[in-house]
């Protein structure tokens, strides 16, 4: 059987642990640590794949969870490697919030191992706008309250994380942290907060 398009993605995102602890172990400086040799090594591996998404390609994807999700990580994930600290690292958003509340209503993320939905639910936990943090804390929540014994401080972390952006956008209507970024004048409280440690994402 052939392999899949998007399970190199997959493979190089969650690597091969089967326990959602050892996943998190191996792979949390990939996911949430800066490097530029990560950043590099992501668009050396997946950056045509990275514009044909951004491009509004690769829709065939989405027919399938798996699929759905590597999308998601090509929307989400990897701009902010390939493209950081530039307008660019947000250009997928927008689509790729349309793609995770499409697949929510279909239900993929239940088909799906509890450690990948973090992926899922991270995409609304991105949003500036508050219904989506609302939705995301509630994902996190009923992550949490599924996981087994061995994995509720992981995704307890997950959830805490989600509900301090949830209160960035509930406090400011967007992520301070992005102004300058995007070009935005930030406010006094803005720039203030900006000071604070834990502000910035």
């Amino acid at each position: 059987m052939a392999a899949t398009p998007w399970q190199p993605l997959l493979d190089w995102w969650f690597g091969s642990a089967l326990d959602a602890v050892e996943v998190s172990a191996q792979r949390s400086a990939l996911w949430f640590g800066k490097s530029a040799c990560q950043d590099v090594d992501s668009e050396n591996r997946f950056g045509g794949l990275v514009r044909q998404a951004l491009d509004g390609g690769l829709q065939d994807w989405v027919d399938e969870p798996q699929g759905w999700l590597a999308l998601i990580l090509l929307l989400d994930q990897l701009p902010r490697m390939i493209f950081r600290d530039s307008p660019r690292a947000f250009a997928g958003d927008a689509r790729a919030q349309r793609l995770v509340r499409q697949g929510l209503e279909a239900g993929f993320d239940r088909k799906l191992p509890r450690v990948e939905r973090v992926f899922v639910y991270i995409v609304l936990e991105h949003a500036e706008d508050l219904a989506s943090q609302d939705q995301a804390v509630r994902l996190y929540e009923a992550l949490q309250a599924e996981s087994s014994d061995s994995e509720k401080v992981l995704f307890a972390g997950y959830l805490a994380y989600a509900r301090k952006h949830q209160a960035v956008i509930a406090r400011f209507g967007r992520f301070p942290h992005r102004n300058a970024i995007l070009g935005r004048p930030s406010t006094a409280e803005e720039t203030q907060f900006l000071t604070e440690p834990g502000s910035r994402f």
